[in-house]
């Protein structure tokens, strides 16, 4: 990519009034042809390979015809009887399921699926469970394939567990065929719960008990009112609760109502717990037995909560939530005097805890968005987008610190890669550009859009972004993730820093003055100590004669070569370098003018300054 001139050598002529050719002196580009381009080993190679060159190559045996495998395993199946053990949670009949299906492995592409016979009025997702796809056998990567399968083993797939226990006649064949040894099958195990359902149900006898409807007759209307505290501090977000708890006389149920207060932040619900009976101590039962059911029916409970189990100062437990009752009303009072004589009814003074202030915790950054924008959702429940400077906007609108950076890669195509760093005062952001170069191989454009860059090492918390005053000759600026080292900066990079000395550190300002002191001299003296103005007019007369003479000269070729030969853009080439690029390019050097100028542009005895020389050929 680094090769710019591209011109052959001029082969076709006339003599005498007749057209020939001759072989080029030079290759493209001026490269230097060789006589032979084949090495000793390939000539000897050519020497050993006479019959083929004479014969041509000797004719092979045509290959078998080949049948893919997807024709010969088309609609060949192993099928495998299988079963596998399902736990119930939900459920005090049952604590597992058995349940049988039929495992298919399909020989022309090595997939497999699970299929489970539908049975009738079962409640469960039964038909496909598996569907039709390569299995994954372990975290390697590696799939099922039917030398895995046989009788009588278990097979896991996606955390289930499979008993193979038989298979058909075709699989069986076709496996020994294969040499794989079938182990002997096994009996389908049924489900438990499915033979228990089939066996007859015996209907229960129900016992003599209190009348129901003389209760109802009796205490219709009549409640039992308390006041009660549901404390609920230790759970997060949790309060002290203020609730009212019915007792129905007539059929035993107990409701629980939350009392809310104006603007308590609560949904206002109207029923903490429905009205009904509360069970207070539960039979005896098994550790499988699920702790919450839909119905609960006498047969679990032993004893249900009554009227005497309510009283001031008593914390009860309903439903896993404990009440402190504090008080009640008058005709509660009453009911328990008359029933249970009862007479102390002094109410509890509550003490209610105060509210623990929470402090705000802001969540780590997330890596979406600007860090500022994101805090916005932490603040408020509808954010707003962060407030900008807009003093500072206007002040320095249409300011722009322009910097040459160079990207430090260890490709080598990176190496000589220039980006523009611009750095825009209104809102301390930084954009990245990256002129286009041609037969670069790279398109060039916007590398970075305009963004704010944080410095290596800052915390996504507390972000601490670059500053006009990080940005030095020679140092190096990461962003996100790419080293950039700044090369050079525009005179406005100076002249910005001088005006406003007392805001940047002396180091930074001093850097750039360093940096600029060579440019400053050459404007007013060039190289040999020979005045500027002189240089011009030289350069205006070296002008006039290529215009006179040379009219054809690819001036555009010259800027390239040079440039190119540059590699570290310092603008000096070695005289020798020089003078062998002006003789390839075939610059007019014999002239009088040309020499004079080349005098002009010498630093030194080795060294010339091509760019003031490129001055008198403008592209």
């Amino acid at each position: 990519p680094q090769k710019t001139s591209f011109h052959r050598s001029h082969t076709l002529d006339y003599k005498n009034g007749y057209a020939f050719s001759r072989l080029p002196r030079e290759g493209v580009g001026g490269e230097q042809i060789y006589p032979n381009q084949l090495s000793q080993a390939e000539l000897d190679d050519l020497c050993t390979q006479g019959p083929t060159l004479t014969y041509g190559p000797a004719k092979k045996a045509a290959p078998p015809r080949f049948i893919p495998a997807y024709v010969t395993y088309d609609k060949k199946v192993l099928k495998f009887d299988a079963y596998f053990q399902e736990e119930v949670s939900i459920s005090p009949a049952e604590h597992y399921r058995i349940r049988q299906v039929g495992i298919y492995y399909y020989l022309e592409d090595d997939s497999m699926c699970i299929i489970e016979p539908v049975v009738k009025n079962s409640g469960l997702y039964q038909g496909k469970l598996m569907k039709r796809h390569r299995v994954p056998k372990n975290d390697q990567g590696d799939f099922y394939h039917w030398k895995d399968l046989n009788v009588g083993i278990n097979i896991t797939m996606y955390g289930r567990t499979y008993r193979i226990v038989n298979c058909d006649a075709f699989t069986k064949m076709f496996l020994e065929s294969e040499g794989i040894l079938l182990n002997p099958p096994e009996e389908m195990i049924s489900d438990p719960y499915t033979e228990l359902c089939q066996m007859p149900v015996q209907k229960p006898i129900v016992p003599s008990g209190p009348d129901p409807f003389r209760q109802f007759l009796t205490y219709d209307t009549k409640v039992l009112r308390f006041y009660a505290i549901w404390d609920d501090t230790n759970h997060p977000f949790g309060d002290q609760h203020s609730c009212i708890i019915h007792y129905f006389l007539a059929d035993d149920t107990v409701e629980v109502r939350e009392v809310y207060r104006r603007n308590d932040g609560r949904d206002p619900f109207p029923v903490l717990m429905k009205r009904q009976r509360l069970p207070k101590t539960f039979v005896d039962k098994k550790m499988s037995f699920p702790s919450c059911v839909l119905e609960i029916s006498n047969e679990e409970v032993l004893e249900w909560y009554s009227p005497k189990d309510f009283a001031i100062g008593k914390p009860i437990t309903l439903l896993g939530r404990t009440f402190l009752i504090y008080d009640c009303d008058k005709f509660t009072r009453n009911y328990y005097q008359e029933k249970f004589g009862i007479a102390d009814f002094k109410p509890l003074e509550i003490n209610r805890k105060p509210h623990e202030k929470v402090p705000q915790v802001i969540p780590p950054y997330n890596g979406f968005g600007v860090p500022e924008d994101s805090l916005q959702n932490c603040l408020s429940l509808f954010p707003k987008p962060p407030r900008k400077d807009i003093i500072k906007m206007l002040e320095n609108n249409l300011k722009v610190l322009r910097y040459q950076v160079v990207l430090e890669s260890p490709v080598p195509e990176d190496r000589n890669r220039r980006f523009i760093l611009s750095y825009f005062l209104s809102d301390d952001t930084i954009s990245i550009y990256e002129p286009p170069v041609r037969n670069s191989g790279i398109s060039g454009g916007k590398y970075l859009k305009r963004t704010r860059v944080a410095k290596p090492g800052s915390t996504p918390e507390d972000p601490i972004y670059y500053e006009p005053s990080d940005f030095t000759i020679g140092s190096t600026v990461e962003v996100f993730g790419h080293r950039f080292v700044i090369t050079d900066a525009d005179e406005y990079v100076l002249n910005y820093l001088e005006r406003n000395a007392e805001s940047f550190p002396s180091t930074t300002l001093q850097s750039l003055r360093d940096h600029f002191l060579p440019r400053h001299a050459v404007k007013e003296t060039v190289n040999n100590d020979i005045p500027k103005r002189d240089l011009d007019n030289l350069i205006e007369e070296v002008q006039k004669e290529l215009k006179l003479c040379h009219k054809y000269l690819n001036t555009r070729k010259f800027h390239e070569a040079f440039h190119h030969s540059d590699k570290d853009g310092s603008g000096i080439l070695d005289k020798g370098k020089f003078l062998d690029l002006c003789e390839r390019l075939d610059v007019p050097t014999n002239t009088i003018l040309l020499k004079k100028l080349i005098d002009y542009c010498s630093c030194g005895e080795d060294e010339i300054n091509y760019r003031d020389f490129l001055r008198a050929f403008p592209s």
